[in-house]
């Protein structure tokens, strides 16, 4: 057998947890040729097929699926190494990707993850907030921002914050309709929403929950264009309040009375959630929503 290096194996986890030869590539900051090339060596040297090839990319075979978890191991013993052997100040270094919520992404983390980045020159941050094009089961993301645990896999998966959502109209549209004076007045407006048959998740399915029945006149996948037609005064929308406070325009109804409460959660896979660079991207993100508790849990209007 022909002798091969740690960084052949750290080649073969990029590729296992990606599936694509480019993605590997950006994520070891390399080309994909290099990558094609040190996977053949690898199978070269075990004399054994790691991988699959085809269209679609690289499918790991039964062999290389036992291999991932003894490689991982090594993965974790040379991050470990590294750190002791620079007295636990060793700068996280990396690819980390993120999947996460459209709103949450946009609306709280954009403008605070750039500043975080620059203090680790080493560490590159992927958010993606398109969360149905990437799997975390299938590590084509490191660690997922969702409404929900996973009740499958082997996570590591914590709960970070709980969230008010309340039904807002802005100031203009409330002024030209009917009074909303309780519940039942909302079936006499129109509703902006997601759009329903491509809800990925049973926590953006709001409108069930505000009135049964009710449906969104004005549906969008993008939160973000919710917000805009709310805002030019198309109807009634229902958003989360750390993101309507920002905008004076939008006056929430019957806040005591009609508000939805949801949690964000952190899920990661178990085998590099103590990695430092998975470590520094998930304290950042705690410590930044601890200060901001009291607007994730729409507090000023409710009291």
């Amino acid at each position: 057998m022909r002798q091969f290096t740690w960084d052949d194996l750290q080649y073969f986890l990029a590729v296992a947890r990606t599936g694509q030869l480019t993605t590997a590539a950006r994520r070891l900051r390399t080309n994909h040729v290099t990558v094609s090339r040190r996977i053949d060596r690898l199978e070269e040297a075990l004399a054994a097929r790691l991988f699959e090839r085809n269209p679609r990319g690289y499918i790991v075979t039964a062999l290389g699926e036992k291999l991932i978890e003894s490689a991982e191991v090594m993965e974790r013993e040379a991050e470990r190494f590294q750190n002791e052997a620079s007295g636990g100040i060793a700068s996280p270094s990396g690819v980390v990707r993120l999947s996460i919520l459209e709103g949450f992404a946009n609306f709280f983390l954009a403008d605070r993850l750039p500043l975080m980045t620059q203090s680790y020159p080493g560490l590159s941050v992927e958010m993606v907030t398109i969360q149905q094009i990437v799997s975390l089961s299938r590590r084509e993301a490191d660690l997922s921002i969702t409404l929900n645990a996973s009740r499958t896999g082997r996570y590591y998966q914590e709960k970070l914050m709980p969230y008010r959502l309340f039904v807002y109209g802005s100031a203009d549209y409330l002024a030209r309709h009917a009074t909303i004076r309780r519940q039942a007045d909302l079936s006499e407006h129109r509703f902006i929403g997601y759009i329903e048959d491509m809800i990925f998740t049973p926590g953006l399915d709001y409108m069930r929950e505000i009135l049964p029945g009710l449906r969104a006149s004005y549906q969008s996948s993008s939160i973000f264009a919710q917000l805009s037609a709310a805002r030019t005064g198309f109807g009634l929308c229902i958003l989360p309040y750390y993101i309507a406070c920002i905008y004076p325009e939008l006056v929430p109804v019957l806040p005591k009375e009609l508000h939805l409460n949801r949690d964000y959660w952190l899920i990661c896979h178990e085998d590099i959630v103590s990695t430092p660079r998975i470590k520094v991207l998930s304290n950042f993100m705690k410590s930044e929503l601890e200060s901001q508790a009291a607007n994730f849990a729409g507090l000023p209007i409710l009291n």
